[in-house]
């Protein structure tokens, strides 16, 4: 039982990374209806700016906001240079954001160099709980709580906001929000650079846990976070939720049991879900819950 338990933290803390990226990625579709593949190598920039702002100012919280500043700020660039002149075209977003994923992280290297970083974790984090003979890493615990405020925030902006409002109508109906002098073109820009922050900061914290930041960790992350859209709905920020939680934990529990099945269990999530509910688990109009 007492395995369980644990297994059961560090699938939850995994979803709630694999989320973070997810999520972002869920309110880029949700609401400009835009295949962006470029999501992961965004979570690998906020990987390494967060490894190199702990590195120099040695606190934790800077390298974060450091993190989320470059999401931010690669967002805005994927979304002026790229994606642009490629929206409505699905075939053109995939191509041009894959191309754009891989410079990104051929970028990493020119930047941060070829070699894999060492990721710490902050001091007051390294440590951990005994619960009676359950161990809760300090570190982990952190992740779930992050990745839990994270999603609450998301929710209440959308529901209890005027901004929220705004995107939930935008997502119904663009051309009527613009006609009540809504600008519609800004409210795709925030939205995609706040879920360009949202994949940065889960790389800032994702390599603390994992211990390493590497280029190639955006394709990889890339890959688990549109499985983990597919499967919640595209555009349900719960159903993003749902579905990272399955696959983390599945992807936990099947790595300590049967690891070399760990990978093929979230393809198969994948495909049941594709065969018997292909809308995903949460069916949504856009970000809207209903």
């Amino acid at each position: 039982m007492d395995l369980f338990i644990n297994l059961a933290i560090n699938g939850i803390a995994t979803g709630m990374l694999i989320f973070l990226i997810a999520c972002g990625l869920t309110l880029i579709f949700g609401l400009m209806d835009v295949l962006n593949f470029a999501h992961g190598g965004i979570f690998a920039w906020g990987a390494f700016v967060g490894v190199w702002g702990y590195s120099v100012t040695q606190n934790f919280l800077i390298s974060i906001v450091l993190a989320v500043i470059a999401g931010l700020l690669i967002g805005l660039i994927t979304e002026y240079l790229i994606i642009r002149p490629v929206y409505g075209n699905h075939i053109q977003q995939i191509l041009i954001t894959l191309g754009f994923m891989l410079v990104l992280s051929e970028f990493i290297k020119v930047v941060f160099g070829p070699n894999i970083l060492a990721a710490q974790k902050p001091p007051f984090l390294q440590d951990y709980w005994l619960v009676g003979d359950v161990t809760i890493i300090k570190y982990r615990a952190f992740t779930i709580v992050v990745g839990f405020i994270i999603f609450v925030a998301i929710m209440a902006v959308l529901k209890y906001t005027k901004i929220g409002l705004i995107v939930r109508a935008g997502v119904m109906d663009k051309e009527m929000i613009q006609a009540l002098g809504v600008n519609i073109r800004l409210v795709f820009i925030g939205v995609f650079m706040v879920g360009s922050a949202l994949a940065a900061l889960g790389g800032a914290l994702f390599a603390p846990s994992s211990g390493v930041a590497y280029a190639e960790m955006g394709m990889e992350f890339g890959i688990f976070a549109f499985i983990v859209v597919i499967i919640g709905g595209m555009g349900s920020v719960p159903g993003s939720l749902i579905a990272a939680l399955l696959v983390g934990l599945s992807n936990v529990f099947m790595a300590y049991y049967v690891p070399s099945l760990a990978m093929a269990v979230t393809m198969i999530l994948m495909f049941l879900v594709l065969i018997f509910r292909p809308e995903g688990l949460f069916k949504v109009s856009g970000v809207s819950n209903k």
